[in-house]
């Protein structure tokens, strides 16, 4: 792929942003919710994480002693969300990295200069996320990631394709040795499906949740550690997309991002749900090596219903809102799913256990235009989401 890019991407005329970049960020931020509200609507919670780690895989959706319609469903709800929309943020994630390091250069300004201070604020904001609401943030491992990749943006494009290509071999080999490890390993049968960890998040306060998340910090942190070669990938791929141009508003952009959507459907998608159906003991390279070749279809597939729209409408707009806002409304979403399914909250997960999936699904849809409305009526008349112009204002102090 090219290193620059030549042409302009489509922009809101007032704030000079990229339409199709806002669209694909509140995409992923629903995405994400799509994923997340399996653990806050599963009595157990982030505890059950630990005696389960395949929790929220669309394997898991498929299995279980239910009626089939319920199982269908719930897979195929899962399979479309499980690691997915968590790669194609992360790309997102590296695309704006980008963005950032070629604005400084242009201006003249140093860097990383100033993004390190915003950086290490990602980072607090992350922690303080992980102990006060939900254990799976991803602030503290992008932060650290963006931290390196800002370092690489500095040096050769050599030097950042070297990067890129090692960190992708290195995650690719980890996840197939533990995949490998998973399948020869001996299964056992969990006697009561996690149900000992109920009472963690069903009847305890949050001062408690809050002791958990420190008492198992390394072990509810292991995500962003076992894929961290995966985040260097993403991130220093995103950037390669958005210097060839990908999110143009040209006719090279919409090439590639139809080369985009064919590579994810026609390679991910297979791949991806033979991983799914093999079992819960691919759930590693499910998530974390088919999903973010999926995820490319997602960004193809975004780009093919922006390139053909005509005229603003709705759903677009208020995709564009939750995107440009994306930082408070991840916050936010998980903030609400932790008050309505927590036992310090109204306690959903245990009361309605047994209406699952059915007020799970419907919990995210409705969650989901409640961030629509938000964000849409925010941006209306702020330019930036709270969250975001906090961060920015602290990190022009600095």
């Amino acid at each position: 792929m090219a290193t620059t890019a030549t042409s302009t991407p489509t922009t809101t005329p007032a704030a000079g942003r990229v339409v199709l970049l806002d669209v694909l960020r509140g995409v992923a931020i629903l995405g994400t919710l799509a994923t997340n509200v399996w653990i806050f609507a599963t009595p157990g919670g982030e505890a059950r994480f630990l005696l389960d780690a395949t929790s929220v895989s669309a394997a898991v959706g498929l299995s279980g002693d239910r009626p089939a319609a319920a199982a269908i469903v719930e897979g195929v709800f899962r399979f479309l969300a499980n690691g997915k929309f968590l790669a194609l943020l992360t790309i997102l994630f590296g695309v704006g990295l980008a963005i950032q390091h070629r604005s400084a250069t242009t201006r003249g300004r140093p860097w990383p200069g100033r993004y390190g201070w915003r950086a290490l604020l990602l980072f607090v904001e992350g922690t303080l996320h992980f102990l006060l609401v939900f254990a799976f943030d991803v602030l503290m491992g992008y932060a650290v990631t963006a931290m390196l990749v800002a370092w690489l943006l500095a040096r050769s494009v050599r030097v950042q394709r070297a990067a890129m290509y090692l960190a992708g071999g290195v995650h690719l080999a980890l996840m197939g040795l533990l995949t490998l490890a998973l399948v020869l390993a001996p299964q056992t049968v969990s006697g009561d499906g996690g149900a000992g960890t109920e009472p963690q998040f069903t009847e305890a306060g949050w001062p408690a949740q809050v002791a958990f998340r420190l008492d198992n910090l390394l072990a509810l942190r292991a995500e962003p550690i076992l894929t961290f070669g995966l985040l260097v990938f993403l991130f220093l791929f995103g950037v390669r997309l958005w210097r060839a141009g990908v999110f143009d508003a040209d006719d090279r952009g919409r090439v590639r991002r139809r080369r985009l959507l064919w590579i994810g459907l026609g390679v991910g998608l297979p791949l991806n749900a033979a991983t799914t159906l093999a079992g819960p003991q691919w759930f590693l390279f499910d998530r974390y090596v088919s999903a973010p070749l999926l995820a490319l279809g997602y960004l193809g597939l975004v780009g093919l219903w922006v390139d053909g729209a005509r005229r603003p409408g709705v759903v677009r707009d208020g995709l564009g809102a939750v995107g440009r806002t994306a930082l408070s409304c991840y916050v936010l979403q998980n903030v609400l799913c932790a008050a309505l399914c927590y036992g310090w909250g109204l306690g959903l997960a245990h009361a309605w256990r047994q209406a699952a999936p059915w007020w799970v699904l419907g919990l995210w849809a409705a969650l989901s235009v409640v961030l629509v409305v938000v964000a849409r009526w925010w941006t209306t008349r702020w330019r930036r989401g709270p969250l975001e112009a906090a961060a920015g204002r602290l990190v022009r102090r600095s």
